[in-house]
């Protein structure tokens, strides 16, 4: 039987290797910057920080070893996303994946835990917008010199993530109990094929019910809602199995574009995650 560090490890092997993603990496596409290979690095390197959240560390620490190691690659950020929800999700799974758990572990969060993820920042170099002139002390990319102004306010990680919710999908997980994580986990054990092909599907589905916040970031609104618009006329009309050439397509448009759904591949990657842990897939 798989330990969670060993499941979290899988499904972020397993999110990168589904395909097609559109406008992601995947085992058929590479980025100009970014490759498969380093996805596949990202996911090894990360493993000593997934352990430790097994073992019962706090989630910021775990967090923050987890990312330094996923760093060591040429790629720069692979999995970053993917990893501050796989931490707490880990963590929980020591004990039991059961929603109580779950809540418990974002609730007991520290200052010291909002600390280390603002460290983390300092090991690769993740895309956010800039705050907004009254959070400019908490920009993340002021990284541990930010610490102070944490200790003062006294903000744990979830108050981290809770201000983070408008515009961040990630954070908003934190704060709605993995809500999409669980229904991704929900769609892959109900869904066919190898579970490569599941994961890509439920990607598909993700995407055409909410814009990817990455992409609000990166692009706009107005991106982002045609991206999710695109992905809902395919998944309605079943295209991911009954005609994959039109998805293919979608993929490789987005890739040329420079468009990248990178915080649905997050879910996915916590929703096999979960399949994995209940034991509702089979590999």
């Amino acid at each position: 039987m798989r330990t969670p560090d060993q499941n979290a490890e899988l499904a972020l092997l397993l999110e990168v290797a589904g395909t097609p993603k559109p406008g992601n990496v995947d085992r058929h596409r590479d980025l100009p910057d970014l490759r498969f290979e380093h996805f596949l690095a990202g996911a090894v390197g990360a493993r000593p920080g997934l352990q430790s959240a097994a073992s019962g560390a706090a989630v910021g620490p775990a967090f923050e070893r987890a990312v330094a190691g996923m760093a060591d690659q040429g790629g720069g950020n692979t999995q970053f996303g993917a990893l501050l929800l796989l931490v707490p999700l880990v963590r929980a799974a020591s004990e039991d994946l059961a929603q109580p758990i779950l809540e418990s572990v974002l609730e007991g969060t520290t200052v010291a835990d909002a600390a280390a993820f603002y460290r983390a920042f300092e090991h690769v170099d993740v895309f956010v917008s800039e705050p907004p002139e009254d959070l400019e002390a908490l920009d993340v990319h002021r990284g541990s010199e930010a610490v102070p102004t944490l200790e003062e306010r006294g903000l744990t990680l979830l108050d981290v993530m809770d201000r983070s919710v408008p515009g961040d999908d990630v954070a908003r997980e934190w704060v709605t109990g993995f809500e999409r994580s669980f229904t991704a986990a929900e769609r892959l054990a109900a869904g066919e094929g190898p579970l490569t092909a599941r994961a890509a599907a439920t990607f598909l589905s993700l995407l055409a019910e909410r814009p990817d916040t990455l992409v609000v970031k990166r692009h706009g609104e107005a991106v982002a809602r045609e991206v999710t618009d695109r992905a809902a006329e395919l998944h309605e009309e079943g295209a991911l199995t009954a005609d994959s050439d039109r998805v293919e397509s979608f993929a490789d448009e987005l890739v040329d574009r420079g468009v990248n759904p990178g915080t649905t591949a997050d879910l996915v990657a916590a929703g096999l995650f979960v399949a994995l842990e209940r034991e509702a897939v089979e590999l």
